[in-house]
């Protein structure tokens, strides 16, 4: 067990890292090929690379743990970068003395999305990961977790929001983030799931409770 611990506390941090990340990079709108979208569109599909594997090395009882503990700070401190750092630019220590509501739904709404949208992806993933295509419960589970955290995070965070943009186009960034992330997911996490995993197993095999 306490194997297991130095690698689990490394994936928890990881989490941790990624939603702070992905809750900064959604403020800042981009355009690729035509299409709206937003830098936490290409930085959240790590989180589910990470659950998957950690369901698939440690268990869904392990993976669910680190949801817990991960999205409690993670909350705190997507306020507080989100808030000195609002839309990029950086507002001065003194701005965390006033209540930002625009950065709050943020935080808020990832910490909602990726409760539920992390709980889900590990439950399809749990029900799927004895099939014998190695590739199917990651494909599963990052489809169905992210079309509930995708929906959930662009709703309660910019559904008549302060950001007239972001107001206005909520649902359809919705849309393309989700569409981004399921070809993103499918063509580059997916196999890059395959790959980690190979990598390992053969690094940590015999010191793993995959059950």
């Amino acid at each position: 067990m306490n194997e297991q611990l130095f690698p689990l506390k490394k994936l928890w941090l990881a989490h941790i890292f990624f939603i702070v990340l992905s809750n900064y990079a959604v403020q800042l709108p981009i355009t690729v090929l035509g299409i709206e979208t937003t830098w936490g569109t290409f930085t959240y599909p790590f989180l589910f690379l990470l659950t998957d594997l950690t369901v698939r090395l440690f268990g869904d009882r392990s993976a669910r743990r680190i949801v817990f503990f991960a999205m409690w700070p993670s909350l705190l401190l997507s306020y507080l970068i989100g808030t000195l750092f609002q839309q990029g630019a950086y507002q001065g220590l003194d701005y965390l003395s006033t209540f930002s509501v625009f950065v709050f739904r943020i935080a808020l709404a990832s910490f909602v999305a990726y409760a539920v949208g992390q709980l889900m992806d590990i439950h399809v993933f749990q029900r799927l990961r004895e099939k014998s295509q190695w590739w199917l419960a990651p494909a599963a589970a990052t489809t169905v977790g992210n079309l509930i955290d995708t929906l959930i995070f662009y709703s309660v965070a910019f559904y008549q929001t302060t950001d007239a943009y972001m107001a206005e186009n909520w649902f359809s960034l919705a849309c393309v983030d989700y569409a981004v992330k399921m070809l993103a997911g499918l063509l580059i996490f997916v196999p890059m799931y395959g790959a980690v995993l190979g990598l390992l197993l053969k690094s940590l095999g015999g010191k793993l409770d995959t059950h």
